[in-house]
């Protein structure tokens, strides 16, 4: 039996780790640089001595006792409401918090702290003073609000796909590659949840013996969807067992007892727009566009978090006590592996925790290149609310916001 392990390590020591693998791990760093330039070692040297990733303590500590101006855009909803509470779970430095939402949901009042919160209407003069705001209101109130927001001065951690693909927009997990965040312009884009999920336990890998192909099957809990979808679920549920009509206002079919593809738009090739976000972000975020990715997602009648059966290929045969240490000891992911009692990662285990839980590796036995592996992670957390708040954790941390005393801080 292989013990269950979980890794909980800040931002710096992601980073840490990430260049000791490519370091120590990597025999002929030479071959790689035409394709991955920024893993020779004139680079790692070059890192770590300008990088903060070995501050003390007691600076570390320094730089985040800075309060910020916070608004959180589009906060009663599923994403909205996670983001508070992971702020004052994660005691994130708050000066100030601001609720936005529609005017719809205007006037409601939300608890942070223990003290009571009234959300208010977005407005043209709702970003004054303010230096960071998470958005999760979709793209559209994202693209209506990003001029106002920058142009007050403030960071805008997005969490639609208005800007994943713009290339003068940073798209970034922590854990991979938290330096995107020094180029940023005003905004910063959270990727894409089943993305998240799967570069989370693909990057470990990638790291040691760079991954040359990416077969993906998405199995998407109606979280992704929001609450309100959640709560169509449980309806639908009832309705069957009772006989009733089902109520389907917010999938275009019944997910109670049923699956079918993702239900977003449909291109050429006959892939939707969930599949190629996975193939598209993964490129930007790894930064090499010739990775080939291919995915199939699929909604199942889980209520919330997303699994993914992933299979990878290299360029040759990888050890699977090697693959297996690597996710053991890689930031953001719990391992989990019990093969006697056919044990592993389950959306209920994962649902409300903040790492990735992957597990079942095993070779592909059609491919002795091929690795595969299971994964399961909340969507609302890390594949959405917890990425965004880690995301403005590290803007704060290498002093990359304006501060609440409306000085501007952020030099490379």
């Amino acid at each position: 039996m292989t013990p269950v392990s979980g890794s909980h390590f800040s931002i710096f020591d992601a980073n840490f780790l990430k260049f000791s693998y490519r370091f120590t791990q990597k025999t002929n760093f030479t071959d790689k640089e035409a394709l991955y330039p920024h893993q020779n070692l004139s680079y790692l040297l070059q890192f770590f001595t300008s990088s903060n990733l070995f501050r003390s303590n007691q600076l570390e500590e320094q730089k985040l006792s800075q309060s910020y101006q916070v608004a959180i855009l589009g906060a009663t909803g599923a994403v909205g409401t996670e983001l508070i509470s992971l702020l004052e779970e994660r005691n994130f430095p708050v000066a100030n918090l601001k609720l936005l939402s529609s005017p719809r949901s205007a006037g409601k009042t939300l608890s942070f702290r223990g003290e009571p919160v009234t959300v208010e209407a977005v407005g043209d003069r709702s970003f004054d003073g303010v230096d960071l705001v998470l958005a999760s209101a979709g793209g559209s109130v994202s693209k209506a609000w990003a001029k106002a927001i920058v142009e007050a001065g403030a960071v805008m951690v997005d969490n639609s796909s208005a800007f994943r693909m713009d290339p003068h927009v940073p798209l970034i997990i922590p854990e991979i590659n938290p330096e995107a965040a020094h180029d940023h312009q005003g905004i910063i884009a959270n990727p894409n949840c089943t993305t998240i999920l799967m570069a989370i336990a693909v990057w470990p890998l990638h790291t040691i013996q760079p991954v040359r192909r990416i077969l993906a099957a998405t199995y998407q809990s109606a979280s992704g969807a929001g609450a309100l979808a959640m709560e169509e679920v449980k309806a639908q549920a009832q309705a069957i067992l009772n006989d009733e009509a089902v109520p389907t206002e917010y999938f275009p079919y019944p997910l109670a007892f049923n699956v079918f593809p993702h239900n977003s738009p449909l291109d050429d090739q006959g892939y939707c727009q969930e599949e190629m976000k996975m193939v598209n972000e993964t490129h930007k975020i790894f930064g090499d566009s010739s990775l080939k990715i291919k995915a199939t997602c699929i909604r199942v009648p889980v209520l919330r978090a997303h699994s993914e059966a992933v299979t990878l290929e290299f360029d040759a045969p990888f050890d699977l006590g090697a693959a297996r240490q690597a996710l053991q000891q890689a930031p953001g992911v719990k391992f989990v592996e019990d093969w006697e009692q056919n044990y592993f990662p389950m959306p209920l285990d994962a649902s409300g925790q903040d790492d990735v839980l992957v597990g079942r590796i095993r070779h592909d036995i059609s491919n002795p290149c091929g690795l595969e592996l299971w994964l399961s992670g909340d969507q609302i957390r890390k594949g959405a609310a917890l990425n965004t708040v880690q995301i403005a954790e590290l803007l704060a941390e290498r002093e990359l916001l304006r501060t609440s005393s409306r000085e501007t801080v952020g030099t490379r």
